[in-house]
């Protein structure tokens, strides 16, 4: 599991092009203020991994706190490792952590899965507001 999590002024997103045939159509812009957005690619291994959604949640309510940032956006970002795990795999993860998350207070945003997006990131400058992880 990889995630490269930013705390953002603010994202801005558009669906730009579908990358997997099963999904459907969506054409959708959003943006999202002050907000932790969240680039996770699940890995093949991830699939075998019990307690995995738990140790991400705590990772994104971590950065979140660290701003008092009640926003999170998900985005699958399979762009950070050579090994993917499955659509409905990642599909399902992503699903799970945003109800967790919701169930906690949270705001919580996923970007089209399976679509390219077109972004616009605005991130603070501190080194916290740019955090990776391996989990």
């Amino acid at each position: 599991m990889k995630l490269l999590l930013f705390q953002a002024k603010q994202f801005y997103w558009k669906s730009y092009s579908k990358t997997l045939e099963a999904v459907p159509d969506q054409e959708v812009a959003e943006t999202v203020p002050e907000t932790v957005v969240v680039f996770l690619h699940a890995e093949a291994e991830d699939e075998a991994r019990p307690g995995l959604e738990t140790k991400i949640v705590k990772n994104i309510k971590w950065l979140a706190n660290k701003r008092q940032l009640k926003n999170i956006v998900l985005h699958s970002f399979t762009h950070l490792s050579g090994s993917t795990a499955s659509p409905e795999f990642a599909q399902a993860l992503l699903n799970g952590l945003e109800q967790r998350l919701r169930s906690t207070g949270y705001q919580v945003w996923q970007t089209p899965f399976g679509y390219f997006c077109e972004w616009d990131l605005s991130v603070y400058g501190d080194s916290l507001a740019k955090v990776f992880k391996e989990l």
